[in-house]
């Protein structure tokens, strides 16, 4: 059973047992996967903030062939979110993240390798820390995970939501025109592309109820 080293993005942990934890990871070569992180939950763990949402890793990991979990020995950190979850902007900087991480994982097939969407979420990343409006980042990451798994459906939606849904399938999430980015900025989009999610996988996106407390 030889051993794998893929770029991936922590998704979700998951406690498994007295000391371990199961990881929901996003690898660019080999799609959503899932495994057994022994002894993570120890205090003297050697993978520290490696493990963490949407941490940026190279995973060691290998996987029987009859075995539905891999096994992750270890995990190489090349970019951690810690920095965006403090300052002034760090609890809607927080449940971003959650919303981001719990998306991906409802929406991600496994072990479906999409580069495009690898890509997607750390452009977002890298937005959130250039300062970028939450609200732009996460409206950009809806409309484009919809449309990337391709049940992206004609929005009904106000012309002005309409005419931002179509400058973001054609521009860089940097790019987008300057304009006053608040929880009402096109919400009329969002909750459409919110409950395209929801049907699409039968389950709600509970991170939801969070985002729209945020001013």
């Amino acid at each position: 059973m030889a051993s794998r080293v893929s770029e991936s993005l922590i998704l979700r942990t998951y406690p498994y047992r007295e000391a371990d934890l199961i990881v929901s990871y996003f690898t660019r070569d080999q799609g959503k996967m899932r495994g057994i992180a022994r002894r993570a939950k120890r205090p003297k763990s050697h993978y520290g903030g490696s493990l963490d949402r949407l941490a940026h890793v190279r995973l060691t990991y290998s996987q029987r062939d009859n075995r539905e979990l891999s096994t992750i020995e270890g995990a190489e950190l090349i970019a951690s979110q810690f920095d965006l979850i403090k300052g002034p902007q760090a609890y809607e900087n927080s449940v971003a993240l959650d919303y981001m991480s719990e998306v991906s994982e409802l929406l991600l097939p496994p072990a479906e390798p999409n580069e495009k969407a690898f890509r997607l979420m750390l452009s977002m990343l890298a937005e959130l820390r250039a300062g970028g409006s939450i609200w732009k980042v996460l409206l950009y990451f809806t409309l484009w995970s919809v449309r990337l798994q391709g049940f992206l459906a004609d929005p009904h939606v106000c012309e002005e939501s309409r005419q931002l849904a179509l400058e973001m399938i054609a521009t860089p999430v940097g790019k987008i025109s300057e304009r006053p980015w608040t929880r009402r900025t096109a919400a009329d989009l969002r909750k459409f592309l919110v409950k395209e999610i929801e049907e699409h996988v039968e389950r709600r996106v509970t991170t939801v109820a969070y985002l729209e407390t945020l001013d």
